[in-house]
Formats: structure tokens, C-alpha cells, sequence
């Protein structure tokens, strides 16, 4: 009887939402390109465009460890590029995921020395649930967001009843490129039941200025939403998956209507165990369910990003099951997603050994190169960075390789 009841009043909030939705403004077309500027402004580029920030050269991949804070577990990390050519992750820490004293952090890369600032705290859950005047029960997934007008946004996850089901997006915005924050505002989702709206990965820019926020949603369904945000308020929203089996999803822009989201899949047993795909083709009014990708997934998070050159990145745990194994990705618009690093890989220990890698974010400083962050067995963060010159090389060898020949064959 409580899981009708619960379906009614979902009907009706769909009722009023679409209702509510259908009053707000024509939908821009995707933004194609965005460069962070030294000004108080974003530039929106039409055309992909190279800018020259304080990156290191390097040929092989480096890799740093986020400050530790002194938390035994930490989780759910995320970056952003800022004004200065430097960068700012978040994550969260506590003494486990979901735990009243999770706190979210933050801190600084300096690319001259690759080095990490101490960490920071952005907001813990007691100062949310006094400037949300709301219970707050727990913290989660922070996702830090560039405005039109250059600002930094920062979405996060709060909980003020049951698990993560229960969950809401707040934000708070940023003058100071992270140094100070306002007061954190709850995003209204559902002008009804405001609740089970997580996120996790990028969002992305309109040509009006707006931002596409991907969400997901884990009570009664399991499936991925489309928010369009204004500042602080969701203005429209379009559900991007269907039924149990799809979420936190990832979306690469193609062009000023297409683009491809690729979700975590939570299907049940005896179910393909690969990443589930969405497609638009209206700038995300509207999405189709199209063929997975034939990459194994096993109910974990992908991320990834493009490149300058057209070339795609996508880290994930590329095994049906366990999170002990996470690879680097690269495709063209002429190839396949191919394995081209073994980032980590536990698969020769035995099992009550191996540990858990999870949670990748990606982000490009200046459109050539690729930071990535992920949870190292819940103990730390690890940072990753590959220069454009490496990866350029791991193109040529890719494209080789789809042409027949030997990797030798590119080098020069």
C-alpha cells in the first residue's frame, strides 16, 4: 500500500512539474567550447580553441596524492580549472561515507611545484543544516560548476532523511575563485516531493549562459535527469534514462543540439553488465535510449571528456563485477573506445585483498591535456595527470592501430 501511495504522489509531482515546466523559456543550443579567462568573464567559443595555461610539459603521466585530512575514509572527488591556470578539487571525508562528521574539502593545484594546498573545509553538515535551516543528516558528491559570468559553483549532495534515496542538490556560489563561499541554496527540483535528486559528474553550458546539470535520481526508480539551471534555480528538467538500471550520467556534446550521455548501470542479475547509453538530439529536451556501449561496467561511476583534437577520454572499472580494476579509455571520431592505460589493477590478488578504486572525475586545463582524481581504496585521493603530448602519442598509436599498423609505425 505505501509503494502506491508513494506512486501517486509521484504521478502528481510529474503532473505539476510538467506543468510548471512548460511555462519556462525556449531552450538554447549547447555552448561548444568553453575557456576560462584571466578576466571576470567565461568566453564561449564556437570553434574548439587551444589556450596556452601554466601546465607542465611532460612525456610520461605524473601522479600526486590529495592532502590528507586526517579522516580515515575519503571519497567522491571532483576538479575544476580556475582563472590563474591552476585548479581546485573537492572531495569528502569523514570517518565513513555518510557519516555525520563528512565534511566536503577543497584544495588548490600548483602546477609550477605539483603540489597540493592544505586542505580546506567548503562546508560541513552542520553549517548546511543551519543555512538550509533543514535537518541535515549527511553530505555527498561535491561538483563544482563555471557560470556565465565566471563565477564558481559548487552542487552538492544533502541528506536529511533515510539513505542516499533521500537525498537533495544544494549550491553555493564562489566570487573568489573558491577562497569564500555564500550561503549554501537548496535546488528545487520537483515543485512536490524535492527529494532523491543526487549528482555526480560535469555539467555543461548553454550558449544562453544556463547550465545543464546531469542528475539522477535512486528512490522507486533509478534513472538519470536533465536539470537546466539558472544561478541557483532549476528552471526545467528532462529524465534522460528509464525504470531502475541507469544513473549518474556523464554527457559529451557532439554539437550545438547532439549529444551522448553514458550512465552507471545498477541492473539486476542475469542483466547486460555494460555502460547504458542516452542520445540527444534537441540539446537535452529530449532523450532516446540507444544500444549500450559493449564496455563492461559493474555498478560503478565513468567519467570522461574531449579533447582539442575531437579525441574522447573515459575512465571506468572495466569488469562486470568488484571496483579493483580501472583503466584509461580514448576514442576518435574514426575509432573505438580502446584501453590504452591500466591505471590500477588488483585482479592477481585475492579477493579479500584487492582494493577499491572508484569515482573518476576528468577535466583539461587547456584543451590538450587531462587531470583525472579518483577514490583509492577510500583512504585516498589520487590525482593523475597526462600532458598533451602523451596523449597525443596514444592517439597516433590508436589510430595505427585501427589502420593495421604496429605502434613502431608512429613513432618518429
Amino acid at each position: 500500500m505505501s509503494r502506491v501511495i508513494a506512486l501517486c504522489f509521484l504521478l502528481l509531482a510529474a503532473v505539476i512539474g510538467f506543468l510548471h515546466i512548460d511555462s519556462r523559456p525556449a531552450w538554447a543550443p549547447f555552448a561548444m567550447n568553453v575557456l576560462v579567462t584571466t578576466e571576470e568573464e567565461v568566453v564561449i567559443e564556437q570553434a574548439p580553441k587551444s589556450k596556452n595555461l601554466s601546465t607542465p610539459t611532460i612525456a610520461n603521466p605524473i601522479s600526486t596524492w590529495l592532502p590528507d585530512t586526517g579522516a580515515p575514509s575519503v571519497h567522491a572527488a571532483s576538479l575544476i580549472a580556475l582563472k590563474d591556470g591552476g585548479m581546485r578539487a573537492f572531495w569528502f571525508a569523514g570517518s565513513r561515507e555518510g557519516a555525520p562528521d563528512v565534511s566536503i574539502y577543497s584544495s588548490t593545484f600548483d602546477s609550477k611545484a605539483s603540489g597540493w594546498s592544505a586542505p580546506k573545509i567548503v562546508v560541513d553538515r552542520v553549517g548546511a543544516e543551519k543555512a538550509l535551516s533543514r535537518y541535515i543528516a549527511k553530505l555527498g558528491n561535491p561538483v563544482p560548476a563555471r557560470m556565465a559570468d565566471g563565477r564558481l559553483q559548487l552542487f552538492f549532495v544533502t541528506v536529511s532523511v533515510g539513505g542516499w534515496a533521500g537525498s537533495s542538490i544544494s549550491s553555493m556560489i564562489s566570487d573568489d575563485e573558491g577562497v569564500t563561499w555564500g550561503t549554501p541554496q537548496r535546488l528545487i527540483s520537483s515543485p512536490l516531493i524535492n527529494l532523491s535528486t543526487l549528482v555526480k559528474s560535469p555539467a555543461v553550458l548553454f550558449a544562453d549562459g544556463r547550465l545543464g546539470l546531469p542528475a539522477y535520481h535512486e528512490w522507486i526508480g533509478r534513472f538519470g535527469e536533465f536539470l537546466r539551471i539558472e544561478a541557483g534555480q532549476v528552471i526545467d528538467k528532462r529524465r534522460m534514462s528509464s525504470g531502475r538500471s541507469a544513473i549518474q550520467p556523464l554527457v559529451f556534446v557532439n554539437d550545438d543540439q547532439d549529444a551522448t550521455a553514458y550512465f552507471r548501470q545498477t541492473r539486476s542479475a542475469g542483466q547486460a553488465k555494460q555502460v547504458p547509453v542516452s542520445q540527444t538530439q534537441n540539446a537535452g529536451q529530449s532523450w532516446r535510449i540507444d544500444p549500450d556501449l559493449l564496455i563492461a561496467n559493474p555498478n560503478s561511476a565513468v567519467a570522461g571528456l574531449q579533447l582539442n583534437d575531437g579525441s574522447r577520454i573515459l575512465v571506468l572499472n572495466n569488469i562486470e563485477s568488484g571496483r579493483y580494476r580501472m583503466v584509461l579509455m580514448m576514442a576518435d571520431a574514426k575509432s573505438q573506445w580502446q584501453m590504452i592505460e591500466v591505471l590500477e589493477d588488483d585482479a592477481a590478488l585475492p579477493e579479500d585483498q584487492r582494493k577499491e578504486f572508484s569515482y573518476p572525475y576528468l577535466i583539461t586545463l587547456n584543451g590538450n591535456d587531462t587531470h583525472l582524481v579518483y577514490t583509492w581504496d577510500r583512504k585516498k585521493i589520487r590525482h593523475r595527470y597526462f600532458s598533451g603530448a602523451w596523449l597525443k602519442r596514444a592517439n597516433a598509436q590508436l589510430t595505427a592501430t585501427e589502420a593495421g599498423n604496429t605502434p613502431e609505425d608512429t613513432k618518429q
